[in-house]
């Protein structure tokens, strides 16, 4: 089984963006993504506390592929990437690295991977460092707590001025909060399939494992050019 793994947070690339990196990586590799799991958080919040994220690894099966746009999709801090590549490793699943054009294996030398920590700690080092908000980052929004359900959704087929009235939310805003977070791009991405959620307002972190039906998706680009 080969996983997609994309995490949304304030400062990481939209989910779009990683969809798209990972997508193209996977082509040049030959691989097919089988299911995409999406994580989304409006805080950065410690391994220790992403329980799904733990119970995911943990259901992940030896000889697995896992495939992340970055490595700070898993974590941005490197004592949390010993343990997860600890996890990973020592139960032969495989990690891909889109932006690195890295492949990861329990064979790989500890050489190679320590540079990979080195890069995390020198870069929540600068975090820390630095005065303001990074630059290219974005703040949380009140919309954050909503977005599995804005998604889902979209996907059904459900307009903005709809989801505004269903959430209880200015339409203009939340407008504006789907095109800064891509999440149109997202939802029209070709190989996604996105299950419907229910979303409980006020939790910060739900995950959807989300089957690549590659014949469902050939069904509905046939629907569609029928209804063009």
């Amino acid at each position: 089984m080969t996983y997609a793994y994309l995490r949304q947070m304030p400062d990481n690339a939209n989910l779009s963006d990683q969809q798209r990196n990972i997508l193209s990586f996977s082509l040049t590799q030959g691989m097919e993504i089988d299911k995409e799991v999406i994580e989304y958080s409006t805080k950065n919040h410690p391994i220790e506390e992403r329980k799904q994220f733990e119970e995911f690894l943990h259901s992940v099966e030896d000889g697995d592929t896992l495939v992340v746009d970055t490595l700070s999709v898993l974590s941005d801090k490197a004592e949390e990437m010993i343990k997860v590549f600890n996890c990973m490793l020592s139960r032969d699943i495989d990690l891909y690295v889109a932006s690195l054009q890295l492949h990861v294996t329990k064979e790989t030398p500890i050489v190679k991977i320590f540079p990979l920590l080195n890069d995390l700690r020198e870069a929540q080092q600068a975090r820390s460092n630095q005065i303001g908000r990074p630059k290219g980052s974005r703040s949380s929004s009140k919309f954050d707590v909503y977005q599995a359900q804005i998604i889902s959704l979209l996907r059904e087929g459900m307009n903005v001025s709809a989801i505004a009235r269903e959430l209880g939310v200015s339409r203009s805003s939340l407008k504006d909060y789907i095109e800064s977070r891509g999440i149109r791009e997202l939802v029209e991405g070709s190989w996604m399939e996105i299950n419907t959620l229910k979303q409980v307002p006020g939790v910060d972190n739900t995950i959807l494992i989300c089957p690549f039906d590659q014949e469902n998706q050939k069904q509905t680009s046939q629907q569609k050019e029928r209804i063009s």
